[in-house]
């Protein structure tokens, strides 16, 4: 009786939402096609309000963990992060748990509506989540070494931090590091090709999400490498932009 009552009600609504539709004419009275339903709109990207504060960087580094800020200190907005093809997305990193490690991670186990929309909108399929610390990360000393040698990737980079803190570093338009604090609840995107490093800051821990578009590939490229297909896609896509 329920079942029944409610796909009367559905046929019901249909019917009503047609005959609207068909009741939609032009000022000559000849039937127009139904307007298209527009698709809903995916997790929209943070407004600038709430984008990590971003600076220009000392040009000698002594310690990698430390703000390393230029006196006086020259922010760096939102919008020109943008202008280098970076994608923020502040989360909810409190009411939702991940484990410590897991190599790889079915991103479909996750409970976060913000961040299915994300994943579904741009194709993530896969997902793996690592704590950088020496009693979780097997290879630690090589590896954070290598995290922050100047590099590029040949595809997207999306790092989403679920817990402790650290710093993307990333070459602007003029080839002059920015430094971005990357902490709790950050999700952001960084595009293929762009010269960049990171580093664990004082805290000295970082609990990631690392996701990608089909199967993932971890390579990393030194600088320089201009020849390198995907760094000539980023200078034609981001630097040589009118």
């Amino acid at each position: 009786m329920f079942k029944s009552t409610i796909c009367r009600h559905t046929v019901t609504r249909h019917l009503k939402q047609y005959a609207v539709t068909n009741r939609i004419r032009t000022m000559s009275g000849v039937l127009t096609s139904p307007t298209a339903i527009k698709p809903k709109l995916g997790a929209k990207e943070s407004p600038d309000s709430e984008w990590p504060e971003a600076w220009l960087m000392t040009d000698i580094v002594e310690d990698k963990k430390a703000e390393n800020r230029m006196i006086p200190n020259v922010p760096v907005e939102a919008a020109e992060l943008r202008e280098l093809g970076l994608s923020y997305w502040k989360m909810d990193a409190e009411n939702y748990t991940y484990p410590i490690q897991s190599v790889p991670w079915n991103p479909n186990d996750s409970m976060d509506p913000k961040l299915i929309q994300i994943r579904n909108d741009r194709g993530y399929s896969y997902a793996d989540i690592i704590t950088i610390h020496p009693d979780h990360l097997p290879g630690y000393e090589e590896k954070t070494h290598a995290f922050f040698k100047e590099h590029i990737h040949d595809a997207e980079e999306i790092r989403y931090v679920v817990d402790g803190s650290g710093y993307f570093d990333v070459r602007d338009k003029e080839d002059r590091w920015v430094r971005i604090p990357f902490k709790k609840g950050d999700l952001m995107t960084l595009p293929e090709g762009i010269y960049h490093r990171f580093t664990k800051d004082s805290i000295d821990t970082i609990h990631l999400m690392r996701l990608f578009i089909g199967s993932p590939i971890w390579t990393s490229f030194n600088r320089p490498c201009e020849e390198h297909p995907s760094r000539k896609k980023y200078v034609e896509q981001y630097l040589n932009k009118e």
